[in-house]
């Protein structure tokens, strides 16, 4: 008994790729991959419920090791001003903790809409720079949770010891998830740098001739970024900053070099530098005499056609 294999069509990948693919069926497509996202955040938001408790016990770890934080029975006190404060920042938590659970099902939804519109390259680095992306944010993230113990226990230094301190628990999460997400955010300037190396904006010699500027972006943002007045916020995340640059220039240093960058005709004269000619005294030598030219044949007589009764027939 024979059966009969069904032909797969194109998928909707391959049909949005060549734009075949109407407005109507672009929209119900963002639609099913909206509700997938939002489904797989859902899911998330559930778990991330589940585990707030634990996750808000870890932010608060910076806070309590302190031994100014301690109370006299060697507890670690947090205040509520609102009888649903707790509860409320429970459901923020389990929200943070659901996106970044969902996150590669989101992610994917997302970018299996956006790339049919991108080229085979383009597609390509957009993979290399989505690999790097997430190791720095989390790089940034560990630096930020690093610094926020340093901060307040300078911070806690200052208001002195005849000073009883107790932290609003809403507040005081607020201050550390902030401080995690500019940490991860800044950490992802580099990829920016390498992007407009990648896709031929400048080159490493130019941007290794911005260090000084980026150097002092880099120490005036972490000044108005970090939360914390001490110095070593601001100075540890400047720091990573300015090595991350350089290790971006350096990146883009042997991007230039494989590319062959740096070796055209006029890549080592400056934008108002007249570029040299050469002096060529070759002699011009005189060109073969031209002939006389041939006489054109008589034309052939044209032949006279025929009356119109003899060109068609009774059917024409």
């Amino acid at each position: 008994m024979a059966f009969a294999l069904r032909k797969r069509g194109p998928s909707s990948f391959q049909r949005a790729s060549e734009g075949s693919m109407t407005l109507v069926e672009h929209v119900r497509e963002l639609r099913n991959r909206l509700f997938k996202a939002s489904l797989a955040i859902l899911v998330g938001f559930g778990v991330g419920l589940w585990f707030a408790g634990p996750v808000r016990g870890i932010l608060q770890r910076p806070y309590c090791e302190l031994p100014q934080a301690k109370t006299t029975d060697g507890a670690c006190d947090f205040v509520q001003l609102g009888p649903a404060d707790l509860f409320l920042l429970n459901l923020k938590i389990g929200l943070w903790v659901g996106l970044i659970l969902a996150a590669p099902v989101w992610l994917y939804q997302l970018w299996a809409f956006i790339a049919p519109g991108l080229h085979k390259h383009e597609r390509r680095y957009a993979y290399v720079f989505t690999a790097l992306a997430a190791p720095l944010f989390i790089a940034g993230a560990v630096l930020a949770y690093f610094v926020t113990s340093k901060g307040l226990e300078f911070l806690l230094e200052v208001s002195g010891p005849e000073i009883n301190t107790t932290l609003d628990i809403t507040r005081y999460v607020s201050f550390v998830t902030n401080l995690i997400l500019l940490f991860g955010v800044a950490f992802e300037f580099p990829l920016i740098v390498l992007m407009l190396n990648f896709v031929g904006v400048t080159s490493a010699k130019r941007l290794l001739g911005w260090w000084r500027v980026a150097v002092f972006v880099f120490f005036a943002f972490a000044a108005v970024v970090t939360p914390t007045p001490d110095p070593f916020g601001m100075t540890a995340l400047a720091l990573c900053l300015c090595a991350l640059y350089f290790a971006a220039v350096g990146v883009a240093f042997l991007n230039d070099k494989r590319r062959g960058r740096g070796k055209e005709i006029y890549a080592g004269l400056a934008d108002d530098e007249v570029s040299p000619l050469k002096e060529e005294n070759d002699p011009v030598e005189a060109s073969a005499p031209v002939g006389a030219p041939e006489s054109i044949a008589e034309p052939e007589p044209v032949v006279r056609p025929a009356p119109i009764e003899r060109r068609y027939d009774d059917m024409t």
